[in-house]
């Protein structure tokens, strides 16, 4: 990714997803990072950040987004992922 705003590295949760960014009268598909992340020393927050490719990108400019998340709000995120990829296991099957 051009003009990259998160930084990418060994360590990124996600580095190359597929993504689609929707919008009022366009709707466009790019590769994706999703990183989780908290601070080394003395965390109290958690990080969801992503961005998508601006090079494949014609509506929105350059730019990452991020969610601040509790330890109780990750964790129900975390619970909600786990029952979404059982049912999707629960289907190829």
């Amino acid at each position: 990714m051009a003009d990259r705003v998160l930084k990418v590295n060994a360590f990124t949760t996600f580095d190359l997803l597929d993504a689609r960014v929707e919008g009022h009268g366009f709707e466009e598909e790019a590769f994706a990072t999703l990183n989780v992340r908290t601070a080394r020393e003395d965390p109290e927050e958690i990080s969801l950040d992503l961005e998508l490719d601006n090079t494949q990108l014609e509506s929105v400019p350059a730019h990452a987004d991020r969610v601040t998340l509790s330890a109780a709000e990750a964790r129900t995120l975390a619970t909600e992922l786990h029952k979404a990829a059982d049912r999707v296991d629960a289907n190829d099957e």
